[in-house]
């Protein structure tokens, strides 16, 4: 059987730089046959002050935010427990009653439910900036009106940008930032790995864990050796966000799966990569 016409993953070394999930990850690919290089690269760490989370609620009651942005299920639960030590869950679901509700995809729907609410405006995949300004065009005016966006580790100045040129007062309410690891040999063992070639596919599901590789990369001096490198790997991205920071750095993804988790993308490297990294490194 020629190379082209093999299925799965079988003899393919697969870097993923998934943290939280990353056994989960790690069986997927050895599910479809790969060999697994697990490099953990982000760490979730909460803001040791409730400050934001505070001022944010005290604002809502005031009714000077017209307008709540959440952008992930894990910054909503995180800004519900930044803010207990002031704001008990009931009154800060009355609270956020007085504002029109936005959430960017089901897990924030999911966190905000246990609330007891339902945002006035779900966003679609592929739940970009692009979409949540899309929709907001479509179904509300937010000239003059004050939108408060939960952020989700990374601020993101396309949305903001955006919903400042709609004539909206934007504030940020940063609950928890990401950080690397506290231990970064496994990420920059793979860094190492990838750029002396011994990696035929490398996983992205977040689009710090580029950030993050390339601030480790930046550190080892190895930058121009990634970008090399990756003419010859497989870049798999979960999705258009994860995609954006990949361009950004220089990169591009040559993979996404068609519904923006990480179960889709693993089948679809696992059914696609092969054929796709023969005819990257034939044309590199």
């Amino acid at each position: 059987m020629g190379t082209s016409q093999q299925t799965g993953l079988e003899g393919l070394r697969v870097a993923s730089f998934e943290s939280r999930r990353a056994e989960e990850m790690a069986e997927l690919i050895r599910r479809y046959g790969g060999q697994p290089i697990i490099a953990p690269s982000m760490r979730e760490v909460p803001l040791t002050q409730s400050t934001a989370a505070v001022d944010f609620v005290h604002q809502l009651e005031a009714g000077r935010i017209d307008f709540v942005i959440f952008l992930t299920g894990v910054g909503t639960r995180t800004l519900v427990e930044a803010a207990a030590t002031h704001y008990p869950q009931e009154r800060l679901a009355i609270a956020l009653r007085r504002a029109t509700l936005v959430a960017r995809g089901p897990k924030p729907v999911a966190a905000l439910k246990e609330l007891g609410l339902q945002p006035s405006i779900t966003i679609p995949e592929p739940n970009t900036w692009r979409e949540i300004l899309s929709e907001l065009d479509a179904q509300a005016d937010i000239r003059g009106r004050r939108v408060a966006v939960q952020e989700y580790g990374i601020t993101n100045p396309e949305l903001i940008a955006g919903l400042q040129a709609r004539g909206a007062e934007v504030a940020s309410v940063a609950v928890y930032r990401w950080a690397l690891p506290e231990e970064t040999g496994p990420l920059r063992s793979a860094l190492r790995e990838i750029v002396a070639g011994r990696v035929e596919i490398a996983l992205f599901t977040n689009a710090t864990q580029v950030v993050h590789l390339f601030r480790v990369a930046q550190e080892e001096q190895l930058v121009e050796e990634l970008r090399l490198a990756s003419t010859r790997v497989l870049i798999a991205s979960i999705g258009p966000i994860c995609s954006e920071a990949l361009e950004h750095f220089g990169l591009k993804a040559d993979l996404e799966p068609e519904h923006p988790k990480m179960g889709h993308l693993v089948t679809a490297v696992a059914q696609r990569g092969r054929v796709l990294l023969e005819a990257k490194r034939q044309s590199s």
